[in-house]
């Protein structure tokens, strides 16, 4: 059975292999870019802006998440029972206490971030705190503490500023085809290299949406299950996903860099398809919570 530290090791090995793989990804882009703008000091730019970038999402993505949320620090004088529950919940996990931070928002969600449980991050919108009764919030809160000792947090907020990144690019790439700039495209193989750069650029979101699918949905059984352990009530953590189902209004500030950090989708049930949807079905998460 599933245990709150049972994925540690692997998760710290695909945070290693997303950030090698981004990194070889960033570099071929960038041979591309200099292949088909005729220009070395284009590749050269890539490998030193991939070396940065990489650094900069270990050290700087949980703030950047924080802050594409618009969440906001508070202190135990802030919200008390709030405090005191992920204090409780953290001394039973063996963890060291989270900083908490609120998202006004009518949307009940949470998300945990942060590039180690020494500097972990737990952060929850208004809507959660008004919506949930206290041992449900305790549930979320336990799963969002699993999701800390589990190791997910550094790789799925690694990911938001790599997958952001790529889309970036492909962007700018479609962007100057739009506008005409690059090599003359009718000879020498030019228009070869649109197409190739065409295809790339189709191909890039679609690799960078399914990076979030493969690190999100099996985790996120397995912080409710972990979670469940923490409480040993997982009938809080079920009722509290039903509850947040029933929210159908997007987060105010809902992004796609961001979505597959949050305990439910931050977009609109009704507007995302079971096939590229970053969380497991409801259904199935309080089914496996309440399983005998």
């Amino acid at each position: 059975m599933a245990t709150l530290y049972t994925q540690q090791s692997k998760n710290v090995s695909k945070t290693w292999l997303l950030m090698s793989a981004f990194f070889v990804i960033v570099i071929g882009i960038g041979f591309f870019f200099s292949q088909y703008y005729r220009n070395p000091n284009i590749l050269y730019f890539f490998v030193i802006f991939s070396v940065v970038m990489n650094v900069a999402s270990y050290w700087y993505s949980d703030k950047i998440a924080l802050r594409i949320n618009h969440a906001k620090q508070i202190q135990e004088s802030d919200n008390q029972e709030l405090w005191h529950i992920v204090e409780n919940l953290s001394i039973t996990a063996g963890l060291p206490m989270p900083k908490l931070y609120i998202i006004e928002d009518p949307a009940p969600n949470a998300f945990a971030t942060g590039r180690n449980k020494e500097h972990a991050v737990v952060a929850v919108t208004t809507g959660l705190l008004q919506t949930l009764e206290k041992n449900e919030i305790e549930g979320v809160i336990a799963h969002e503490l699993s999701h800390i000792g589990n190791k997910d947090i550094l790789l799925s907020t690694v990911v938001v500023v790599l997958v952001g990144f790529i889309s970036i690019i492909t962007d700018v790439f479609l962007r100057s085809l739009f506008w005409g700039g690059g090599r003359d495209r009718d000879n020498n193989g030019g228009g070869l290299m649109v197409i190739i750069g065409i295809v790339l650029s189709i191909l890039a979101p679609i690799f960078a949406t399914l990076i979030q699918l493969a690190i999100s949905r099996k985790r996120e059984f397995l912080a409710d299950a972990s979670g469940a352990l923490l409480t040993r009530y997982p009938e809080g953590l079920a009722n509290a996903l039903v509850k947040i189902s029933k929210y159908s209004r997007p987060m105010k500030y809902a992004n796609t860099a961001t979505a597959h950090m949050f305990i439910s989708n931050p977009f609109s049930a009704k507007k995302i398809s079971t096939l590229f949807a970053t969380h497991p079905p409801v259904e199935a998460r309080v089914k496996a919570l309440l399983i005998k």
